[in-house]
């Protein structure tokens, strides 16, 4: 029969094995003692979580590929078409991360869309077909200002794909086939 304090020290050893936490290099850990934020995350390694008190949020830093979902934009001269790309981005700062914003995966994603439509909405056609790498760099400085309050650095976005209608296809198929007989006269 095992004696209460041998039971008391058999406690709170599991207790301190339970509060052991292990963090990866590519991970940090958010604190929160009692509801408040400690000033500095911890890790990577071995690092203590005492359970009712401390509350601790794992933070990834490594670099997100993002896909953005194919998004409608009415081009400046009213041409519909879908676009998708992709946004890189990575967490540099884990506290702002998790206080400033409630998801910033989330947060990110979403404003990628809106970005996405609105920056290209106000471009017409032909530059969103042959200007698309300044169109990127573009937008990822716009994502790159709105993300930095969140602690999140966007790295780079790349349009991927614009689909064009099909009768639009069949128009500028015309047209380059005109051009080409034009010059072959």
């Amino acid at each position: 029969m095992l004696s209460i304090p041998t039971i008391a020290i058999i406690i709170v050893v599991l207790y301190f094995l339970s509060a052991i936490k292990i963090l990866a290099e590519y991970e940090r850990g958010v604190i929160f003692r009692l509801g408040r934020v400690l000033p500095a995350p911890k890790g990577p390694g071995i690092i203590l979580v005492f359970a009712p008190i401390d509350r601790m949020v794992r933070v990834g830093l490594r670099t997100v590929v993002m896909d953005v979902p194919p998004q409608d934009v009415i081009t400046r001269d009213n041409v519909s078409v879908k676009v998708n790309a992709v946004v890189y981005f990575r967490v540099m700062d884990a506290t702002r991360a998790i206080v400033e914003v409630e998801n910033y995966h989330y947060a990110t994603s979403q404003l990628s869309q809106t970005t996405l439509r609105s920056v290209l909405g106000q471009v017409e056609l032909d530059d969103l077909l042959s200007r698309r790498e300044h169109l990127s760099q573009e937008l990822q400085h716009i994502l790159d200002q709105r993300t930095d309050p969140w602690g999140v650095k966007v790295s780079a976005v790349e349009v991927k794909h614009v689909d064009l209608p099909d009768g639009m296809q069949r128009a500028m198929a015309r047209q380059a086939e005109a051009e080409r007989e034009k010059r072959a006269k």
